[in-house]
């Protein structure tokens, strides 16, 4: 299997095979000797090749392949008389295979045979096969100049998807697997790794398991912690320390719902993260004169340019609809953006009809044109000299036959019919397609409105923390 990558990844051991197209730059701090001879030696490390068996190179000794590149360099700029500052000074091409696919010996000749083809033969490169992961991988440097030494690899636009389609072929040729190509939406973005449990989401879950034993007060609690092996820290802010745990952690400093104010009030009844839980209601009809109210020039100029000039029209929009939480909001859009896909898919097939429609009407128009010749045509015995008279005649006559038993048509309609059902077509569009704009428009103004309220949401979250923290 092959795919290809642009952005700049670490070598890791997947199941499935990649194809990555590096430029090499001088390191810093490093000269271009220096960083060529590092590349080539981790290329070349005998632990991932088994002792040097599976390399090859072309137009270079693979034991003196780095100044046989700086040598075609020193030429180039000998004839050239030009050097850029962050020259590229070899490129690498990163081809990996599906594990138990191949064997090293076939993986270094498919290896050889991409940079063969790839740089054309005009520029030497070396195949380094390592087989210290699962998976089995290739690494191609070759040298960024020609063995002419007088020009340069240009690593034009969409280079690497050159890469990738030509280590594909090369791979089909070679009965192996290539990766199914995916919409865009549809590829895995970034790996996922299993999520790691923190050591504050431990207290979290430690002070659920005591509060569930209902102790009296927070001095009660804090014993049921350190039953669990909590040591506690008395003072202004009571702290806790875990197993493993280097420093103190206070209670203020967890998330909302296990601060000390919040497990008080769950031991009294009023248990705060059971409110957080609940759907948040939005108000609809912000009075602005008592968010002013005590809260200085700051807040004044948020509430006037952020309620007034945005938070307007969607308040009104909100009003209209009917939507009282942010969850009705996301399921509103939801369903109108669903709506809004399905009409524009069959707009699209509707679209798809009328050009086949036109299509058959040019065809109908060339056969009934160059029906008497073909009819001469074959009167005469289909002649040679009569097709090469009327030779355009003859084949626009074939073709539109071939159209018509493609099509699988029992009967061939009349321009009229075509006509009528041409124009029924076009009318369902007009009419799907004022419904297309208005969907759009409200999907448009759900989206700006589900926006508005979470950034309105936000900094109401923020101006509270802010306000807690200088009360503080």
């Amino acid at each position: 299997m092959v795919q290809l990558f642009l952005l700049r990844k670490k070598d890791g051991g997947g199941n499935l095979a990649a194809t990555k197209l590096i430029a090499l730059h001088i390191n810093k701090g490093k000269t271009l000797a220096k960083t060529l001879l590092d590349r080539i030696e981790y290329a070349q490390n005998p632990e991932k090749t088994e002792d040097g068996n599976h390399i090859s190179s072309y137009e270079c000794d693979p034991k003196t392949v780095h100044e046989e590149f700086l040598l075609t360099k020193r030429e180039y700029l000998h004839k050239i008389g030009r050097q850029q500052k962050n020259d590229v000074i070899a490129y690498m091409i990163r081809q990996s295979f599906k594990p138990g696919e191949i064997t090293p010996e076939e993986a270094n000749r498919i290896g050889y045979e991409l940079g063969m083809r790839f740089t054309k033969g005009k520029h030497a490169f070396i195949v380094d096969t390592h087989t210290d992961k699962a998976h089995i991988h290739n690494h191609v440097i070759f040298n960024s100049t020609n063995l002419e030494a007088n020009k340069k690899f240009n690593n034009f636009w969409f280079s690497g998807l050159a890469i990738q389609r030509l280590s594909d072929i090369i791979c089909l040729e070679n009965g192996l697997s290539v990766i199914e190509k995916k919409p865009y939406r549809e590829r895995q973005k970034r790996t996922e790794y299993p999520k790691r449990d923190s050591f504050r989401t431990a207290i979290c879950v430690a002070i659920d398991n005591c509060l569930e034993k209902k102790p009296k007060d927070f001095e009660d609690f804090l014993l049921l912690m350190e039953q669990l092996g909590y040591e506690i820290k008395r003072g202004k802010y009571t702290a806790v320390r875990g197993k493993g745990q280097k420093r103190f952690i206070r209670f203020r400093s967890l998330r909302d719902g296990y601060t000390e104010e919040d497990i008080v009030a769950a031991i009294l009844g009023k248990d705060k993260k059971a409110e957080l839980n609940k759907p948040q209601k939005l108000n609809l009809l912000i009075d602005i004169q008592e968010k002013i109210i005590g809260k200085g020039a700051t807040y004044e100029r948020w509430a006037t340019n952020f309620n007034l000039k945005s938070m307007s029209k969607t308040l009104l929009f909100l009003r209209d609809h009917k939507i009282e939480t942010i969850e009705d909001l996301k399921i509103m859009e939801e369903e109108v953006t669903n709506r809004f896909n399905a009409l524009s898919a069959g707009i699209k097939e509707k679209e798809a009809k009328m050009a086949e429609m036109l299509a058959l009407k040019k065809q109908i128009f060339n056969y009934a044109d160059t029906r008497e010749i073909y009819i001469q045509y074959r009167k005469s015995g289909y002649s040679k000299k009569f097709f090469e008279q009327n030779r355009q005649a003859i084949t626009l006559h074939k073709a539109a036959k071939q159209a018509f038993n493609e099509c699988g048509l029992e009967k061939i309609p009349t321009v009229k019919e075509l006509n009528v059902m041409y124009h029924e077509l076009m009318s369902e569009k007009k009419q799907m397609y004022s419904e297309y704009h208005q969907l759009k428009n409200e999907m448009q103004e759900l989206m700006k409105a589900r926006k508005n309220v979470e950034r309105f949401l936000y900094d109401e979250v923020k101006n509270d923390e802010r306000e807690k923290e200088a009360a503080r």
